[in-house]
């Protein structure tokens, strides 16, 4: 018997079962019929990151950043790189600090970027400051 994942859909959040052998093969959204994977970080706000790291079961990884800052800008990229890489082992999501202060307030963040990978709703590790893609994958492969 497969071993079955509930995967949040990034775009209408609705929570989906998807067997882990079949998480590579493209699996779209039973209800509004998107991707489940994109190949790219999900900007959220604070209800919809709580509803999506409620309902979903793979490792959530979340970029707290700001526009106007010049690390999180060198970041992004590598994020969004990684993010392409790894997908649907891990599930990426940005949230902007400017925007989702409380939700920072709530995760302590005291500088950015700050990366945290949230795993059945806790965080299980925390990564402050501005990482190559390198350094990135094995902060990643070290806290699972």
């Amino acid at each position: 018997m497969s071993q079955i994942k509930l995967i949040s859909c990034p775009s209408c959040q609705t929570p989906n079962r998807v067997p882990f052998q079949k998480l590579s093969d493209k699996p779209v959204c039973g209800r509004c019929r998107e991707l489940l994977f994109q190949g790219k970080p999900v900007e959220l706000d604070a209800a919809r990151f709580d509803k999506l790291i409620k309902s979903t079961d793979i490792p959530v990884v979340v970029d707290f950043w700001a526009p106007w800052c010049g690390p999180c800008k060198m970041m992004g990229p590598v994020f969004t790189q990684v993010a392409a890489q790894l997908e649907p082992k891990f599930r990426f999501v940005k949230v902007n600090t400017e925007v989702e202060q409380a939700l920072a307030a709530r995760y302590a963040v005291r500088s950015i970027p700050t990366l945290l990978m949230i795993k059945d709703g806790k965080e299980i590790a925390r990564q402050a400051g501005a990482v190559d893609a390198t350094s990135l994958m094995r902060w990643l492969q070290m806290s699972v």
